[in-house]
């Protein structure tokens, strides 16, 4: 049987999600686990596939993954998760065809960045925001992986205000290497008035203008979720997504108690 899992993880705590020789990533985490319950002997054999890799410091939520298994009664999460880091949960499964790709079957992937917005105009980065949609040459906003072409398509970029930050939600068909968080830089530095729309329509253009950007700072970014044409019946697991929400609850008041004491820490009185 196939078997496709969403999964959510806390990217400052690992190095990146693909997995990697000698260090802790997502998917090293989660091959252990899934041999240790026997559910899986190895990815290549199981034809594991992954929605996305995210890089180090880049969340998710709703990253989905996708594997062959004999023993689908102990694909639940909950079972999964007793296997796994606090910083990584698996919330939902579900049977999906024999054939199901998460890479390439997917039909869309949304995105959300989070920063401080207390020096942007947010009337600047909406008004940016919409030369980007559509299809365009997005190659001076990514890191040369490989892809052969480097034409994508934006469904939508939302900007708004919440409290003093400012969230940018990106869904496109798929995203080239640090595309995300080169585009939030540039819609950033239009919106501090370092760069105007007039630059950011030559970026658009990289067969007669080339420059190279920053990539925003990757804790801010999380994969929210990814779309697909098949229709999925997912089972959300109540208990996995309580206990989770209990840890990171645990999270949330460890960073309030820790931006206090920078705050005082900086106070030099």
């Amino acid at each position: 049987m196939r078997v496709a899992l969403k999964l959510a993880y806390i990217g400052t705590e690992f190095h990146g999600s693909q997995i990697q020789p000698n260090i802790e990533t997502v998917e090293g985490e989660l091959f252990k686990a899934l041999r240790n319950l026997g559910i899986i002997e190895s990815p290549k054999s199981a034809n594991y596939t992954c929605a996305g890799r995210t890089d180090a410091g880049v969340h998710a939520l709703g990253q989905v993954i996708a594997f062959d298994t004999d023993k689908p009664n102990l694909t639940i999460p909950r079972v999964i998760n007793s296997e796994l880091p606090s910083g990584i949960w698996v919330w939902a499964h579900a049977k999906v065809s024999r054939s199901f790709d998460a890479r390439r079957d997917a039909v869309s992937r949304h995105y959300r960045y989070v920063m401080s917005g207390r020096e942007y105009n947010i009337s600047k980065i909406r008004e940016a925001s919409k030369l980007l949609l559509g299809t365009h040459d997005f190659e001076n906003f990514s890191r040369t992986n490989g892809e052969k072409s480097t034409i994508r398509t934006i469904e939508r970029i939302d900007a708004r205000v919440d409290g003093e930050l400012i969230k940018i939600d990106v869904v496109g068909n798929s995203f080239l290497w640090n595309m995300v968080r080169k585009i939030v830089t540039a819609l950033f530095m239009i919106g501090k008035g370092v760069r105007d729309n007039d630059w950011l329509l030559q970026m658009l253009n990289p067969d007669i203008y080339e420059e190279g950007i920053e990539p925003a700072p990757a804790y801010g970014l999380t994969l929210l979720k990814v779309n697909y044409d098949e229709k999925i019946e997912w089972i959300e697991d109540s208990y996995s997504i309580r206990r989770a929400s209990e840890q990171n609850q645990k999270r949330i008041l460890r960073h309030r108690v820790m931006a206090e004491v920078l705050e005082e820490l900086t106070s030099h009185e």
